[in-house]
């Protein structure tokens, strides 16, 4: 194996800068980000739209179904391995695009829904690529830092998507908040034309179905991937219950919904530092103990919360409660470039069938979990408090339980 943190040699990989790559993977991410976090402000519209309640939690499902669709990427990772990423990659942006436009056709909130799967249908098939991608040229904590870089960038949409959703709002309606992720997928669609294959014909593996089940079960096989898989997708049950829950918290549970777009925005910023500040740790502590230190801050931070939390007859106050929040959500955004990193570091050329188990794994088995909490939440922030503290020690005991690096 090369070492850790060098870039791979891949000479039939066509020049394209790595700030643009860089770039170009970000904005090709960021497409989930602004799918979910533009149409947040929308949710009282929408709700009034469907005739749905005030305390309805059904617009929290627009965030689940949207990750179902990665199921997949169990399909998707077998097929970039097989006939490379660029197909892959196009097959995702005409999903993505024709699932946004259908989701501002639909007569009823059950086809809302459904739209919204296949835009998760698109956006899963984009995941694998970019995750493929990266680990097609970058390995180990080279691979870590890259996807902090994307992830910075990529971290932009959570600041800026509610505003400009609140934005277009303000002079139209949800409808237009909803269709506006086609109009940034079809120019990064275009931009994408500029990316080159990373796959060369000769080392693609074969799509029989007993060479899937052998690569599956290769990839399942390492006790290394199965572990970091299972760290991310356990934290992400609780980042994402926040996402698709902070406006009823915000707005229902406080009542004080003209905070919303401020608070959401101030922890995206807040997000995206974080994994700037990651890229530098990596670089200087390595993946694996930068892992070890974000996820014991972590822990302290989720006990810091539910202590806060359990131990008051009153609410926790709006803004310490998110200020934990915050930095939660920021730890975990930090977490996630180094557990993806680590856990693709042994995979080689399997890396489109092994991204595509660890996205289906912790965006939709994580989405699930987040969805349960959701559900949860109606008169109280605790079980998201607890969803934070439970997570936080499972993950960390996950950690410990490997030996070193491996």
């Amino acid at each position: 194996m090369q070492p850790v943190g060098v870039s791979q040699p891949k000479s039939h990989i066509k020049n394209i800068s790595r700030a643009e790559f860089i770039a170009m993977m970000a904005c090709i991410e960021l497409l989930t980000a602004l799918s979910i976090d533009i149409m947040l402000p929308t949710f009282d519209a929408v709700r009034q739209e469907f005739n749905l309640g005030a305390e309805s939690t059904a617009t929290s499902r627009l965030v689940t179904f949207f990750f179902m669709g990665q199921f997949s990427q169990l399909i998707f990772g077998p097929m970039a391995d097989r006939y490379g990423r660029i197909p892959i990659l196009r097959i995702g942006f005409m999903f993505f695009i024709s699932g946004c436009i259908a989701t501002v056709l639909v007569p009823s909130m059950f086809w809302l829904l459904i739209a919204r799967f296949f835009m998760g249908i698109g956006s899963a098939a984009m995941f694998v690529c970019v995750l493929a991608c990266v680990r097609d040229r970058f390995v180990g904590d080279e691979m870590a830092r890259t996807m902090s870089l994307i992830m910075t960038i990529f971290l932009i949409v959570p600041v800026l998507a509610p505003l400009l959703g609140a934005a277009i709002l303000s002079v139209s309606n949800w409808k237009v908040v909803f269709i506006t992720p086609a109009v940034f997928a079809i120019v990064f669609a275009i931009w994408s034309l500029r990316l080159p294959e990373s796959v060369p014909a000769d080392g693609r593996k074969k799509a029989s179905l007993l060479a899937v089940f052998q690569s599956f079960r290769e990839v399942f096989s390492n006790r290394t991937f199965v572990r970091y898989v299972a760290i991310t997708t356990i934290l992400f049950a609780a980042f994402i219950s926040y996402v698709g829950s902070s406006e009823r918290i915000v707005g229902t549970l406080y009542h004080r919904p003209h905070l919303f777009i401020y608070i959401f925005g101030t922890i995206g910023f807040c997000m995206s530092i974080f994994t700037f500040i990651n890229s530098r740790l990596v670089q200087w502590l390595g993946a694996y103990r930068t892992l070890r230190l974000l996820l014991c801050i972590y822990v302290l931070l989720a006990v810091l919360l539910i202590s806060l939390t359990l131990n008051s007859t009153e609410p926790i106050n709006l803004f310490v409660l998110f200020t934990i929040i915050g930095l939660l959500q920021s730890v975990n955004i930090a977490i996630e470039p180094n557990s993806s990193s680590l856990a693709l570091e042994p995979m080689g050329n399997k890396a489109g069938m092994a991204a595509s188990i660890y996205g289906t794994a912790y965006l939709v088995v994580g989405a699930f979990g987040g969805s349960v909490i959701d559900g949860l939440l109606v008169n109280s922030v605790v079980p998201l408090t607890v969803a934070y503290c439970v997570g936080g020690v499972l993950a960390l005991g996950l950690f410990f339980s490997g030996k070193g690096r491996g």
